[in-house]
């Protein structure tokens, strides 16, 4: 909300810096926070010497305290880091390249794991360079993170140059905090209902994949043990695990570079008409003409090679790819009940791979779309009214679609032709004239496919869209999941593994099955977001795309009448 009330042109790049300096701070206290703790401890604490039980208990509680401090200062931080990326990428992407740009931003991260998995598997203590660091393998791995995250932040900011902003005319000067409050208050109270959808959806993922990012190893280390029917080795336990995620990171990587192809747009089914008409139905019948004409001459040029026309393709909606992840994600939960093997366990982490990368890339792409959508809504009523009043107006906000109608009334009309073979105007009279029993056929008008009973995005205002408040929005729809998951798992861990009893061993894996159903509970989750995800309405260019192939099948249909 920050940095959508700003006009400079450092607005997302100054919030990307500050969260990554913020970062590294609190990752550096959480590598040496027994050393720091002890520092602390000689500062303020006992008076007793180093290496007495008393020092020791103090620097112990100390270190955890300043641990539980740092890692949710980080895990604050990195939310901030991961939303300002998201908005920097919004801001310097064209429209037309936002489903290509958040896969490549998913890739990244998926290589990001990769490289993260493999540091924790391979043991850093046998690397001369890293031993003066000291400390155990997390500390070193936490070196190594916050130097590969200074590096390619600093390469992002430096390539990468935003826009200025310019100040809205109409708009009268308010003070910083003001500003941001109204951003935040406007985008909350006006949240498009798709946008809310998409909001819920993740949720539901989100309470089914915490329980998997903060359990897999320790799920691996309990399968073990069930194998082995006995405590298996700890350090043993956890490279598996983290084997598992490491593999798990391939086929994230694979699947993020090949699942987008599957929503890529065949370019034949994009806009066809460049200049921009102010008459919607004139600018339908324009387009019309160029679709049916290119039409004709395809099935001419398939004709000359003796093939038969073949139409372009619809991709793949990215609803539909994110609703079978999650229907995929919950099926792999469930298979927990018959996974009795490390094998078997690492085959299942692997395939939610898949799963990872759909939500790494399609739920930000629809986000994205969406806000396109009401900035371009944005902009042309601002275009609009100034043009018929001389001056900007301040009207903010979006409104739904029955709310525009209600004061805008959209006049449709929607013409029945006869079923002849279709011409060009001005060309060359057809063989086939029209009688009275000449069948009539409904022309689609681009009305029909936005009036449809999926919900639509329509904004109202001359106000540039909050985009960075939104996507905040939902990333808080990704986070405070995993608030309830650590209260929800606590009881299931109550329930599921029974104290031991007096004079029993104490066990870390063996006897455990409370993590297996911790994850099945994130399944039954995954199958709810599932089903609010065909709740999900299209995007306004995946309806047109529909609506062109529908024109093309259809004067193929003419075409074939006429021939």
């Amino acid at each position: 909300a920050i940095s959508d009330s700003s006009t400079s042109k450092y607005r997302r790049r100054y919030w990307v810096v500050t969260s990554t300096v913020v970062l590294a701070i609190s990752a550096i206290a959480l590598a040496y926070a027994e050393v720091i703790a002890g520092y602390l401890v000689d500062l303020l604490g006992t008076d007793e010497p180093r290496g007495s039980p008393t020092w020791k208990h103090q620097t112990k509680n100390t270190a955890i305290g300043l641990a539980v401090f740092a890692f949710y200062l980080l895990d604050f931080a990195l939310n901030a880091l991961q939303g300002s990326l998201r908005n920097l990428l919004l801001d310097v992407t064209p429209a037309e390249q936002l489903g290509k740009a958040n896969a490549w931003h998913g890739r990244m991260l998926h290589i990001g794991n990769i490289v993260g998995f493999t540091f924790g598997f391979v043991k850093l203590a046998d690397w001369k360079i890293l031993r003066p660091l000291g400390g155990d393998q997390f500390r070193k791995v936490c070196i190594i993170a916050v130097l590969v995250l200074v590096v390619t932040v600093w390469i992002t900011c430096f390539t990468q140059h935003e826009k200025e902003r310019p100040q809205n005319t109409g708009e009268r000067e308010e003070s910083g905090m003001v500003e941001v409050v109204r951003n935040i208050s406007r985008a909350v109270s006006t949240l498009p209902r798709p946008v809310r959808r998409v909001c819920y959806v993740q949720v539901c993922a989100f309470m089914g994949w915490f329980p998997f990012l903060f359990y897999s190893t320790t799920w691996v280390g309990e399968i073990m043990a069930y194998e082995l029917d006995r405590e298996p080795d700890a350090e043993e336990a956890t490279r598996k695990g983290e084997f598992a995620l490491l593999i798990y990171s391939f086929v994230a990587v694979i699947a993020g570079t090949a699942l987008p192809y599957l929503a890529a747009m065949d370019a034949r089914l994009l806009k066809q008409i460049d200049k921009e008409m102010e008459d919607a139905e004139a600018e339908m019948d324009a387009e019309l003409v160029k679709i049916r004409e290119m039409v004709r001459q395809w099935k001419a040029e398939a004709a000359r090679k003796n093939k038969p026309l073949v139409l372009p393709r619809m991709p793949f909606m990215l609803r539909n790819i994110w609703t079978a992840a999650l229907a995929l994600f919950g099926a792999i939960m469930m298979s927990t009940f018959f996974i009795t093997t490390v094998f078997q366990a690492t085959i299942a982490i692997s395939l939610l791979g898949i799963c990872w990368a759909v939500a790494c890339w399609v739920p930000f792409a629809i986000i994205m779309q969406f806000l396109r959508e009401m900035d371009d809504a944005a902009a042309a009523e601002r275009k609009s009214q100034e043009q018929a009043h001389g001056y900007a107006s301040t009207s903010t906000g979006p409104r739904s679609a029955s709310a525009v109608r209600s004061t805008r009334p959209l006049h449709t009309r929607i013409a029945s032709t006869p079923t002849i073979n279709w011409r060009p105007a001005g060309g060359p009279q057809s063989a086939i004239e029209p009688t009275e029993r000449t069948a009539l056929v409904r022309r689609h008008s681009m009305v029909d496919v936005l009036d449809s009973k999926e919900e639509e995005i329509v904004y109202e205002s001359t106000q540039p869209v909050a985009g960075g408040t939104i996507l905040g929005i939902h990333n808080l729809a990704i986070v405070v999941p995993q608030f309830f998951i650590a209260l929800i798992s606590s009881a299931i861990f109550r329930i599921a593994d029974q104290a031991r009893e007096p004079g029993a061993p104490e066990y870390q894996y063996y006897g455990k099955n409370g993590v297996g159903w911790v994850l099945r509970f994130g399944g039954i989750c995954a199958f709810l977001g599932a089903a609010i995800c065909r709740r999900v309405p299209p995007t306004k260019t995946e309806k047109e795309m529909r609506w062109r192939l529908a024109e093309m099948k259809e004067a193929r249909e003419l075409e074939g009448e006429g021939a």
